[in-house]
């Protein structure tokens, strides 16, 4: 089977590039010639059977991915595909299964089969449970395993934290925060406890070879993400950047596809840099970022001080924002939290296509305008981000009769700015 990659090199359009180009307004060529070049990747292994295709990449519309998992002391399989279906109906275009502990294959073909978004997976984390969580027990070939296992099971695309050298390891201890990522960290140990260089980089062609047999995209890990603002753009995250680019072609030149993974947490000021450089030294592989997080200080907000950040991301060239939720650095995320998390991400992506000025992005706003003005409630409801939140607080609050629906409760009939508007354009009409 060939890759999305290698047929788009060829010259050929697959039907997956046929239907992200009817969702996206581009044509089916233009689409074709993005992935080929490696600047776009359609996630998609025909392993997953319901799973639709879903492009990534600068010139499309920014999209969102939803982390879910169970956790080794939270958490139950039916709670974790009950967080599927909340994702889901919230808007995610991608879902990564985070799950750490026994049987993992188990909740991840529950998941897969609930799920038609592209699933990704960091299979580090399933090695790592393989061995009762010792780091000390991982080989070269049980990571091989899980990452076979995996790819045969229809996971579409895979974290691999191969940037990640054992040269880096002095530097990123260093920090004030230390290394913030789960699969640095472990590899790290790994690495320190046998003094050996990352096995994902000593058996890459390994890796290569199962990614190209099933499709799976490979979204190279930054295990050395800045976990705090003072951590950011640091030597440790540029020295693993750095390895990160060589890897892209790398993986472009083994046929298959890739995204690089970014920061974190980072001043806001540091951002636009930051997008930029990743896209000269990985050659414009689409960005997939968490955050990033503009501040430390706002736990139980974190979803809002990541989405500012996350805005400012995709407009300066992140494709695709990992969401963050209000538990993040406080507990597993309920459901509520994954809705919350995605409501907050699917504002800042559309926010950026806004200013991006891509196809059609602004037309919800300017057909949300339109509504507003005519006071037509129901359809403002149909075209809100989070409808059925926006219809209930205007229902908790509505004071009027039925029928007397030309205003609400916050101006009131007499104060209301668009009732006013509506009868000057009434009164210049007549002159």
């Amino acid at each position: 089977m060939n890759t999305q990659l290698i047929e788009a090199r060829a010259g050929r359009i697959t039907p997956q590039m046929e239907a992200v180009a009817r969702d996206e307004n581009r044509s089916p060529e233009f689409v074709r010639d993005e992935i080929a070049r490696g600047h776009a990747v359609i996630p998609f292994n025909p392993a997953h059977k319901n799973v639709k295709a879903v492009i990534v990449g600068t010139s499309y519309k920014t999209k969102v991915n939803a982390n879910i998992g169970r956790s080794p002391v939270r958490s139950c399989d039916d709670e974790e595909v009950a967080k599927v279906n909340v994702a889901l109906e919230a808007g995610a275009d991608f879902l990564m299964d985070l799950s750490v502990g026994e049987d993992l294959d188990v909740v991840r073909q529950a998941i897969l089969e609930a799920c038609p978004v592209p699933v990704g997976t960091v299979p580090i984390y399933e090695a790592l449970s393989r061995v009762g969580g010792d780091a000390k027990k991982l080989t070269e070939e049980l990571l091989l395993e899980v990452v076979r296992d995996q790819a045969e099971q229809g996971v579409d695309f895979m974290t691999l934290h191969a940037g990640l050298k054992r040269e880096h390891v002095p530097l990123a201890v260093k920090r004030l925060l230390g290394i913030c990522s789960r699969g640095g960290a472990i590899l790290a140990e790994w690495m320190q406890t046998f003094e050996r260089e990352n096995p994902y980089l000593t058996r890459w062609d390994e890796f290569m070879a199962i990614c190209r047999k099933h499709d799976v995209t490979v979204s190279l890990g930054d295990g050395l993400r800045p976990g705090c603002l003072a951590d950011a753009s640091d030597a440790a995250q540029f020295a693993e950047l750095g390895v990160l680019g060589e890897l892209v072609t790398r993986c472009r030149d083994a046929g298959v596809q890739v995204m690089v993974e970014g920061p974190g947490h980072m001043p806001f000021d540091q951002i636009q840099m930051n997008m930029e450089f990743q896209q000269k030294i990985c050659d414009n592989a689409p960005f997939y970022v968490l955050g990033p997080l503009v501040t430390d200080i706002a736990p139980g907000y974190d979803h809002i001080t990541s989405a500012i950040g996350a805005t400012a991301a995709a407009y300066h060239g992140a494709s695709l924002l990992c969401y963050v939720t209000p538990a993040e650095h406080l507990c597993l995320p309920t459901s509520d939290d994954v809705r919350q998390g995605l409501i907050a991400y699917r504002i800042a992506a559309h926010a950026a296509d806004v200013a991006k000025g891509l196809p059609k992005a602004r037309e919800h706003d300017d057909a949300m305008a339109t509504a507003r003005i005519n006071f037509d409630w129901k359809k403002q409801f149909e075209l809100a981000l989070d409808g059925e939140t926006a219809r209930k607080r205007y229902e908790d609050a509505k004071s009027t009769e039925e029928g007397e629906d030309d205003h609400c409760s916050m101006c009131g009939r007499e104060f209301c700015a668009v009732r006013t508007t509506k009868r000057l354009a009434e009164e210049q009409a007549k002159l």
